[in-house]
């Protein structure tokens, strides 16, 4: 385990070297194409990774939060297209904190913010309405419902089969469909306490800052390789002060969301981590749309043609940092953080986080 991070360093060992012997250029655009990628999900599985964190006596692989995110900050780097944050981090601990049955396949949750109606009859759940932006909802084994009924946090296990299913994509081509459940009717169990509509948000901006924050990182470093080996005018252009300006902001963005990503996750580890959530998803979102103007403008012409794998990196973090709460949601409940906090009590609320609020 590294002492910075609190991760087990088998763990990131692991997963680096099967996302590089499992996800290349060729297989994240045949994964595009598909809509799918059994292959790699099924080399992802068979490791346990997508059930990290989620104890064993509920069906997972053990673990903690933070080597979850790990694996999901490894699943940015190579952008891995696979559910793995919908089947550990969010599907499966809603099922886990509910008392379901994790499924052996890949598992996807509802998005905040979903027109779904429910009611429930003993341990029974009957749903209504159209959700829209559903990950991968076209090739899960279950679809975690998290709803209120009459003040209770529930979780329904829904079968895909039981619903319609649209085939939609987002911005980087992964799975974004639309789910209409007309009537389906499913287990349902209340939460633990602690597990409702808010935590999971917070949730989710976690899991999609662990994945931005490797994203930029490998965008930063194609860019980096990339501009010492191109030569123009008889020189690497990386030498030209321009583009070392370019390289710099890609950098320095990578290690900002890595930080703040990393910071949130060992909060989270440890308890309630909204504070820190909410400005690592805020400063993500802003890293995310700097190096990839950087990156990109380093790159030419050449950063935007199919055979190369930037687009892969900078178009998955633009679809990311729309999910989970954009600048503007999360700007906002900062602010509002610190205006409750009044200005007596700013520094303290800037040093001290969560901890402060609760």
């Amino acid at each position: 385990m590294t002492e910075a991070t609190g991760v087990d360093e088998l763990v990131t060992e692991t997963a680096d070297r099967l996302f590089t012997q499992i996800c290349d250029h060729e297989s994240v655009q045949n994964a595009e194409a598909a809509g799918a990628a059994p292959e790699i999900w099924s080399a992802f599985a068979e490791t346990g990774f997508p059930w990290i964190s989620i104890d064993e006596d509920r069906g997972g692989s053990g673990g903690t939060l933070l080597d979850a995110l790990e694996v999901l900050r490894l699943v940015g780097y190579h952008a891995a297209p696979i559910p793995a944050a919908e089947t550990g981090v969010l599907g499966g601990w809603l099922l886990a904190s509910s008392g379901h049955e994790i499924p052996a396949g890949p598992v996807t949750v509802l998005p905040n913010g979903n027109n779904i109606t429910a009611s429930v009859s003993g341990d029974q759940m009957t749903l209504a309405g159209t959700c829209t932006r559903v990950p991968w909802a076209r090739i899960a084994e279950r679809i975690a419902v998290l709803v209120e009924v009459d003040g209770q946090s529930m979780v329904a296990s829904v079968n895909p089969k039981d619903c319609v299913i649209q085939p939609m994509t987002n911005m980087a081509g992964e799975p974004r469909d639309t789910v209409c459940f007309d009537g389906a009717i499913a287990p349902a169990s209340p939460c633990v306490a602690g597990v409702n509509p808010e935590s999971f948000r917070f949730r989710g901006a976690l899991s999609r800052a662990a994945l931005m924050a490797g994203a930029i990182e490998k965008m930063s470093q194609l860019t980096v390789t990339y501009t010492n080996d191109r030569i123009q005018f008889g020189r690497p252009v990386a030498r030209f002060q321009a583009v070392q300006q370019h390289l710099v902001w890609g950098a320095q963005e990578a290690a900002l969301a890595r930080m703040a990503a990393e910071t949130a996750g060992r909060e989270a580890n440890r308890g309630p981590a909204f504070f820190e959530i909410a400005a690592a998803k805020l400063i993500t979102n802003q890293a995310a749309a700097r190096a990839t103007k950087a990156c990109h403008q380093a790159h030419g012409a050449m950063g935007m043609t199919q055979e190369y794998p930037l687009h892969h990196y900078s178009r998955r973090l633009w679809s990311w940092r729309k999910e989970y709460g954009g600048d503007a949601e999360w700007s906002k409940w900062l602010g509002n953080a610190a205006v409750s906090q009044g200005a007596e009590g700013l520094y303290a609320l800037v040093t001290g986080g969560s901890s402060v609020l609760s």
